[in-house]
């Protein structure tokens, strides 16, 4: 690969906003700076677009193994990291999970093995720890060595990845020891198991049930509990996909008073409620996830937590089933049916239009919450997640004037569905380059299955250190508002 210069973007980090060209040298940024010229090097003319860094997805669940027998699979690395990457996602974090008797290296191999050649982004990977033995344990400092620096415990699906509190307690105390970072789904496993057995001998099947089983303080609880017991520890916690108040503020109350207790939430409790699950004909089972979508008042309470730190991170948790095939599964008993909805194709859209045009998020924020932030947190910073000399050159150019209605019929993502059906879209990716290669052109995917590549996370991340804010040396380059118009 050569030298390639992009000119007349504008440049937007988590931190600034300028105008500046980028030159390219084979996979990284080698120059930021005005007015470059190399004989003979490409010119990319970037007028009138953003130049972001590539959306870092630090939760996502390619191809992952659902029900009982594992015997469901979610829509697969090949059809979905294409549709990641026509969204802006240049580098995904995908959720490996332990099966009963297998070891982390066998499952770190096997999730490898499903990935290589089969990725258009880049990717890492967490550990869910489902079997948890003495031998896993004294693997946690190996599966750290070998690049995966992030743990996951799951508090909910009880008989299947449902982990006890003596597990969760020791993967934090061991994972402290070598800078890993543990990761909790908060739900009340026990009780949702009860509330679903009595809802289904009630005749309650539909997929609002769903819902009703999984209610809020149920998630709160849970929340509550794990961050008492990283206190317990002194390690890190990290909460994903928070999906409402109350378990927000479990966190704020935990950071309010010093511990180190960070959070992520997901696109869909902000622009999706608990409506959508009462749908008719069964379409209310497409939004079947867990935890659950939340009555509507929820989302403005999410948006405040973001905006004033109590989550720090933004994931798609994109784990896509196709609803004739796989949701119907469940069509007599909600229990039955896949959790997990679509999305990494248009986070970053949706994002932009409903979170920045709307004032609720600048264009520096959403920066920050889907690239910078997710990167500092995995592990990935500053190869990811930011637009720095040495940096990958994994950069999407951005086109605020794009306007389109999102569908089903013509999206990249493997699924027969989208989340976001016929919402209004104005600004959207144009072009995206992987490591220095021009992957996603005009919208249109134009690279191969075999770029993307693993990318080693390092321990001691983000959640090890103060969080910072927001900032840096803003007179290094000329200050731009960022109004989501350029």
């Amino acid at each position: 690969m050569g030298k390639t210069i992009i000119k007349n973007g504008c440049i937007v980090t988590a931190s600034e906003t300028y105008y500046a060209d980028i030159l390219i040298e084979g996979e990284k940024i080698t120059g930021i700076g005005g007015q470059m010229e190399i004989e003979g090097a490409p010119i990319i003319d970037a007028e009138g677009l953003y130049i972001l860094p590539g959306a870092v997805d630090e939760h996502t669940h390619m191809s992952m193994p659902n029900g009982e027998n594992g015997e469901i699979l979610s829509m697969p690395w090949e059809t979905d990291t294409i549709a990641a990457a026509t969204g802006g996602t240049t580098t995904i974090v995908d959720f490996a999970i332990q099966e009963k008797g297998a070891t982390l290296r066998e499952t770190i191999q096997k999730w490898k093995d499903r990935a290589n050649g089969n990725t258009a982004i880049d990717y890492s990977m967490h550990i869910a720890i489902t079997d948890l033995t003495e031998e896993i344990i004294e693997e946690i400092p190996s599966a750290v060595e070998q690049g995966v620096s992030t743990f996951k415990l799951f508090m909910a699906y009880k008989g299947d990845k449902m982990v006890d509190d003596a597990t969760l307690f020791r993967v934090l105390q061991k994972s402290k020891q070598v800078g890993g970072l543990v990761m909790v789904h908060a739900e009340n496993g026990e009780v949702i198991s009860l509330l679903q057995e009595q809802l289904i001998n009630e005749g309650k099947t539909e997929p609002i049930y769903h819902a009703v089983s999984r209610p809020l303080e149920i998630e709160a609880e849970a929340t509550r509990r794990a961050i008492a017991l990283a206190k317990v520890t002194e390690a890190p916690i990290f909460i994903v996909h928070v999906s409402g108040e109350e378990a927000a503020e479990e966190i704020r109350r935990a950071r309010s008073n010093g511990q180190p207790v960070y959070g992520e939430t997901c696109p869909h409790y902000l622009f999706l409620d608990q409506s959508y699950l009462e749908l008719p004909n069964f379409e209310g089972a497409k939004y079947v996830c867990s935890p659950p979508l939340r009555e509507k008042y929820h989302q403005e309470k999410l948006w405040d937590a973001i905006s004033e730190g109590t989550l720090q991170c933004i994931g798609t948790d994109h784990c896509s089933f196709n609803f004739k095939e796989q949701k119907h599964l469940g069509f007599d008993d909600f229990t039955k049916i896949p959790n997990g909805g679509n999305g990494i194709e248009n986070w970053i859209q949706m994002l932009y239009t409903y979170g920045v045009k709307q004032g609720k998020i600048s264009l520096n924020q959403l920066v920050e919450l889907t690239s910078t932030n997710p990167a500092k947190f995995m592990g990935l910073f500053p190869k990811k997640g930011t637009i720095v000399v040495g940096s990958d050159a994994d950069l999407v150019l951005f086109d605020p004037s794009i306007k389109l209605n999102i569908s089903a019929a013509n999206q990249k993502q493997g699924s027969d569905y989208n989340f976001y059906e016929d919402f209004a879209i104005q600004g959207s990716p144009r072009h995206v380059m992987l490591r220095g290669e021009v992957i996603v052109e005009n919208g249109r995917y134009t690279g191969d299955l075999a770029q993307g590549e693993f990318v080693k996370a390092e321990p001691y991340g983000e959640a090890y250190q103060t969080i910072k804010k927001a900032g840096g040396n803003r007179n290094e380059h000329q200050p731009i508002e960022t109004t989501g118009a350029l």
